[in-house]
């Protein structure tokens, strides 16, 4: 899978983009397990990835439901057994 970020908020902690082999548009965010940080991946409708993009306060309260996992039914690839926490933004 690649993943292509086409808007980012450093500031708030996420990206947004398109899965370049599926199409897939999603959101991720930063998580960290003490050993390795890295992004999850969190699907999107074509219709979240474009009012995302236009609308940063609906992006950052999606990426904070991800943060609490409200949204893991969501997630393009499963967690193994070491999940990450968040990193904290804001």
């Amino acid at each position: 899978m690649k993943f292509n970020d086409t808007c980012f908020s450093r500031e708030h902690g996420y990206s947004i983009g398109q899965e370049t082999d599926s199409g897939q548009y999603y959101l991720s965010i930063p998580v960290s397990n003490g050993l390795v940080d890295y992004e999850e991946y969190y699907a999107l409708s074509r219709e979240q990835y474009q009012q995302f993009q236009n609308d940063a306060v609906q992006a950052i309260a999606f990426a904070d439901a991800c943060r609490q996992r409200l949204q893991d039914t969501l997630l393009i690839m499963k967690p193994g057994p070491k999940r990450g926490e968040p990193i904290s933004y804001g």
